[in-house]
């Protein structure tokens, strides 16, 4: 059997070869999918800005993006990083999907997410993310399980120390570094409930920031699993039965919030949300309700709910935060495979006010429009 973990040793003698001045840049993409995409350029000099880069286009119609008889999608360059894998002055540059009439893609959901960050600038909205995922061998069976069985029951595996309680550490260390050396504003990483799954956070971010930092660290997370030959998914509810499903909750607060007596504006903010908890789940990840169903540290897709120190409510208030009068919440509704730019649009249109040219529900509908 050809083994699919990638020959890093012999690969490393021609990464240390001169590149003669040129930069690598590696321009990646969000599919239809939800998933990345990435293909490589040579640059003649480092960019100074992302102004400094180059617009490109990919066949859409090899990504579910666009047909077969206009498949042209434009790359816009909107942010980049430092290439962990290449190295040196090479990059990793995010880019947004346009189509050739001058209209972004239809799922291209940053767009219409910057509107609603740069109208609400004055907020000072931060996010934190808390990225779940699940990692999966070549066969798709569950990473270190026994084949044809079950690992003991959950409890001893969140936050787990030592083996047979967490797996792949090398992998989840290797991602951690490599978010740091890109400059992705990776705040910690854990075990997560069921052996195998894994969660890092990111964040503090500020307005766009948050859905581009995030979506870099998936995709530096992908990349490292190729190195290891292991498969990520970011499924919502990868296995049925007593298992633990998998969710990206979601932190926020204004800076009204972070300052003594922003309780009360918090509180505002969950009246808010508790009015449009429908449009907030539709927005929050494909097969969400295999999770929400009010067990596994979950609540019920159903209903809206908050509480102190609540891990079964749709919104969970910090014991410190309610100690102290003030600071954030968090989200514990949206499911591992969100779009962070839909959740992070809905969430500010909610609690800060929608704007005229901006609707983050009809913007997720346009994905199934013709």
């Amino acid at each position: 059997m050809v083994s699919i973990t990638e020959q890093t040793a012999i690969l490393a003698k021609y990464l240390d070869l001169p590149q003669n001045g040129k930069i690598l840049a590696e321009y990646v993409w969000i599919d239809a999918e939800g998933n990345t995409r990435s293909k490589c350029r040579t640059l003649a000099s480092s960019p100074s800005s992302v102004d400094d880069l180059p617009e490109w286009n990919f066949d859409g119609s090899s990504t579910g993006q666009a047909p077969g008889h206009d498949s042209d999608v434009y790359l816009r360059p909107v942010a980049y990083y430092k290439d962990p894998f290449r190295k040196g002055d090479n990059i990793i540059v995010l880019t947004e999907c346009w189509n050739n009439d001058g209209t972004p893609n239809k799922f291209n959901h940053r767009h219409e997410c910057a509107k609603l960050m740069t109208a609400h600038a004055d907020e000072e909205v931060w996010f934190g993310l808390e990225q779940e995922y699940t990692l999966f061998d070549q066969f798709d069976n569950v990473y270190a399980w026994p084949k044809g069985g079950f690992p003991a029951p959950q409890g001893p595996y969140y936050c787990g120390v030592g083996t047979g309680k967490v797996y792949a550490r090398d992998v989840i260390e290797a991602h951690y570094r490599a978010c740091l050396y890109a400059g992705v504003t990776i705040s910690g990483i854990n075990a997560e409930v069921m052996p195998s799954q894994w969660e890092f956070q990111v964040g503090p971010c500020v307005g766009i920031n948050m859905g581009d930092e995030l979506w870099i660290a998936r995709y530096l997370l992908q990349r490292v699993a190729e190195e290891f030959g292991v498969k990520i998914s970011f499924h919502p509810k990868p296995l049925k039965g007593d298992w633990n499903g998998a969710g990206c909750h979601t932190n926020v607060s204004t800076k009204t919030m972070r300052v003594p007596g922003g309780m009360k504006d918090i509180e505002v903010a969950l009246s808010k949300l508790a009015k449009r908890h429908k449009e907030h789940v539709l927005l929050y990840g494909a097969d969400n309700d295999l999770r929400l169903t009010g067990r596994h540290e979950t609540a019920s897709i159903e209903n809206f709910s908050s509480g102190v120190a609540n891990r079964g409510a749709s919104i969970r208030i910090p014991r410190s935060v309610a100690k102290e009068g003030y600071g954030y919440f968090e989200d514990r509704r949206p499911a591992s495979n969100i779009d962070p730019y839909l959740v992070t649009g809905i969430m500010v249109e909610t609690i800060c006010g929608s704007i005229p040219d901006a609707d983050m529900t009809k913007e997720f509908a346009r994905e199934s429009s013709d």
